[in-house]
């Protein structure tokens, strides 16, 4: 998929929209996003020594996992309900291209719970659990 069928897919936009690619196969979402250095977040993490985020990684992860619903879900916004097991092994930085994989493990009703990692180069920089729910739009 590239950002104009993602767009389709997810609700994010310009600054928080964070895959640039994504792709389905056997179950697993596949995501790619490229840190250019022009990105908000590093304005002030770390100025003289930028570094992505946590919180943002694990955002890329989320955004990765939502295409996995990309069918029969329109009118629906996902929001994360948790986090559990995040780890952070590598930093991500300017430059990097950080790759996805993620995976749905359940679902009970609006309910999602995922397994998603993170990539620079074939080394692990991120890896978690979560959940999120897929709530109607008023």
């Amino acid at each position: 998929m590239n950002l104009e069928e993602i767009k389709k897919i997810l609700p994010h936009r310009d600054a928080m929209l964070l895959i640039d690619e994504a792709e389905l196969s056997d179950g697993v979402a596949y995501g790619k996003k490229t840190i250019t250095g022009d990105e908000w977040f590093l304005q002030g993490h770390f100025p003289d020594n930028p570094v992505v985020p946590g919180v943002i990684l694990c955002e890329i992860l989320g955004q990765s996992a939502c295409v996995l619903l990309s069918e029969g879900n329109a009118g629906t916004t996902p929001f994360f309900t948790g986090l559990e097991k995040v780890r952070f092994k590598n930093s991500v930085r300017p430059g990097d291209v950080i790759e996805t994989q993620c995976k749905l493990i359940k679902n009970k009703g609006v309910f999602y719970w995922a397994e998603g990692k993170g990539f620079v180069n074939g080394k692990l920089c991120v890896s978690a659990e979560f959940s999120f729910a897929l709530i109607k739009e008023t």
